[in-house]
This record gives structure tokens, sequence and C-alpha cells, in this order.
């Protein structure tokens, strides 16, 4: 997941509202969104080549979602994947705040990371590289492959977006938190974050949805959660095409 865009206790109705892009390559194996057999508790799309997910929730209402830190330099060879942390926290039944402690613990493990991990009552951000643990109040917040709500483009587009979405759209948020994510537009080179990449790559990386030969957006996923249910819709784009899913969870 390389984009999350989230409104959190700010609606009268839904809790948690969220508007996510998945960016890999291409080619790398995928599942969409589906009970998982072997922990039918868990739903959420999967990483068939690791086996872990970037974003998911369970029927009881747990949910966590994960971007990477963008950094070409950092070494990654021996360390851990960082899909099984959403994967982990869906699992098991501790805490968010638990869970994030033991994250905090253990953070040169895994490559950088931004890891958003919650229940029906609180919800936690956490970056290993930021190294500081947040309770998130309530509020509009945005999370790219940087920290938490670095003002880059997208990330401020992004915001501005749901912003008037929840105010406009009261009634119809999914269609409408789709049409931001698929916005493709490139920002201009001038206020292009310097993240380590040439110019080139900024320029592919800066939209909200992101299109190129091998790389780019492949699924988008609105989850709306209220204290009665769960709504998970995800979005695969192939080939020039889209397909949906579409779950409810009663709470």
């Amino acid at each position: 997941m390389c984009l999350i865009l989230f409104a959190y206790r700010v609606h009268p109705t839904y809790k948690l509202i969220v508007a996510a892009n998945r960016d890999e390559f291409y080619k790398r194996p995928t599942a969409p969104v589906h009970y998982w057999e072997d922990h039918p508790q868990i739903l959420a799309g999967r990483d068939l080549e690791k086996m872990g997910t970037w974003m998911g929730v369970t029927k009881n209402g747990r949910f966590a979602a994960l971007t990477n830190y963008r950094n070409p330099k950092e070494i990654i060879d021996g360390k851990r994947t960082r899909g099984e942390l959403v994967a982990d926290f869906l699992k098991n039944s501790h805490n968010p705040l638990d869970y994030m402690r033991k994250l905090e613990m253990n953070r040169t493990l895994y490559p950088g990371y931004n890891l958003l991990a919650g229940d029906t009552k609180e919800l936690y951000y956490y970056s290993n590289i930021e190294n500081k643990l947040r309770r998130l109040k309530p509020g509009i917040y945005g999370v790219s492959n940087h920290v938490l709500d670095t003002a880059w483009p997208k990330v401020k587009r992004g915001k501005e977006d749901l912003s008037k979405i929840i105010i406009e759209q009261k009634d119809l948020l999914v269609d409408g938190l789709f049409t931001v994510l698929q916005n493709a537009d490139p920002f201009p080179d001038d206020i292009l974050p310097n993240t380590g990449v040439s110019l080139e790559w900024e320029r592919i990386l800066s939209p909200l949805f992101i299109q190129s030969d091998g790389y780019g957006t492949r699924s988008s996923t609105v989850l709306l959660i209220t204290d009665e249910e769960v709504f998970f819709q995800e979005r695969v784009y192939s080939n020039e095409s889209m397909k949906d899913q579409q779950y409810t969870i009663k709470l």
C-alpha cells in the first residue's frame, strides 16, 4: 500500500473512512481481497510471494494497513517482510497498543515502514523510521512513502479531496473516494519531493494513481467502519480493466 488517506472519527456515521492505493510491480503475484482459508477471521488481499498483506480487517473490527518508507539506499537484505506486520496484527488478539510497543522493540528487523493498527476503540500509527508511537486523535490524515502527513503533493491533494467529499457527499462516499484514488495527474517538477530516486521516477510516482510499464497502482480500496458494521470494497486493475469486490461485516 503506497497511499492511505483516512478520516478518523470526523464523520457523523463512520468512525473510520479509509481510501487507499496499493502500488506494486505488476509481475508480483497477488490474490484479491478474500477471507483467508488459514485464518478465516481475516478479510484482506494477499501477497502470494511472501504471504503477507498491505491492508485488512477482521470479523470483530480489527484493522491494519501499511506503506513502505522510500529510501533507495536502505539495505534490506536479511530483513523480514513488512507484509507480516499487518497479517500478524490481524491474526492475534493483543490490544493495539501492546502490539505497537512490541514493534518499537524490534524496529530494526524490518525495512522502513508506516503502520496503522487499531480496533473499534482506538487507532495507532507507528513508523520504525520516525520511531514515535502515536495514538491518533480525530482528524483527517494521509501517508504515502514518508511518515504520516508529510506534505507530498499527492498526500496534500488527497487529504483536501477527502475533506471535500466528507462535507459535500456524506451519503455518496464510495464513488467519490474511488474517483479521488484514480486521479493519475502528475504534479509539477518544482513541487516534487526528493526521495533519492531519479527525477523521471519522481514524476512517475507523483500522482495518486501510478501508471508505468512495470510498476503502478494494482488496486484501490475503500473501507468504511461504523459501530455496527464494516464495509470493504476493493477495485483491482489489470490490462486496462477493473474488477470490484464488496464485503460487509456485521460487528
